[in-house]
C-alpha cells in the first residue's frame, strides 16, 4: 500500500507553544476574590479579579480548570472569572496550586 495520503505531524512545536503560553500570567499581581449576591433571587457568585493577563485564551483555560476543580459552573466576564456559589476557599486553594500567591 502506498503512502500518497500519509502525513506526519511534529507535535514538538505545539508543546513548546503551550508551555510558553502558560507562563504568561503575571503571578505577582494582586488577586481579589470576593463573594457577591447577584441576579434574581439573590444567588451567590464568587468573583475573581486581577489575574494579571488580558489574554482571553489563557483565561478560558484557567476557567475550565477551576470549574472542574470546584465542581461548579462559571463564566468569563471582562477578564474576570465568575463562579456559581460560594467557592472562595476552593478557588484560593486551586490558585495556590497553580502558583498564584497574592490574595
Amino acid at each position: 500500500m502506498g503512502k500518497k495520503n500519509w502525513i506526519e505531524f511534529d507535535n514538538q512545536e505545539k508543546i513548546s507553544e503551550e508551555t510558553t503560553r502558560v507562563n504568561t500570567f503575571n503571578k505577582g499581581s494582586k488577586i481579589n476574590i470576593s463573594k457577591q449576591k447577584k441576579g434574581k433571587k439573590g444567588k451567590t457568585i464568587t468573583l475573581i479579579r486581577g489575574l494579571g493577563t488580558e489574554d482571553e485564551i489563557l483565561l478560558k483555560e484557567l476557567l475550565k480548570k477551576i470549574k472542574v476543580f470546584c465542581g461548579t459552573g462559571g463564566t468569563l466576564v471582562d477578564s474576570n472569572i465568575q463562579l456559581q456559589g460560594d467557592m472562595v476557599s476552593k478557588s484560593i486553594e486551586f490558585l495556590r496550586k497553580e502558583g498564584f500567591h497574592n490574595f
